[in-house]
């Protein structure tokens, strides 16, 4: 019972780690897409999940997007909240 316990913990947890790299491609995506299209990088998360459609957890995920200057690319941290470790 303890192995199983241990087994469905660990898979749990490999299951959110893929979530947030998958998270990371999508805003990492985004972001290019829409400087190789306009020329300057969105200037926030809300514009890139209204406007290329990016979803994701929020209860599992909090995103922290920040804008350096319009020709470096925006600094992104994901972390994962206390909703499922």
């Amino acid at each position: 019972m303890i192995l199983f316990l241990v087994s469905v913990h660990f898979a749990s947890s490999g299951n959110t780690d893929r979530q947030r790299q998958s998270l990371e491609k999508a805003i990492q995506r985004d972001v290019t897409y829409c400087y190789a299209t306009t020329g300057r990088y969105p200037k926030t998360l809300d514009y890139i999940e209204r406007v290329y459609g990016l979803t994701y957890d929020k209860e599992l995920f909090k995103v922290d997007y920040e804008i350096v200057g319009s020709k470096i690319p925006p600094t992104v941290t994901i972390t994962q909240t206390e909703g499922e470790k």
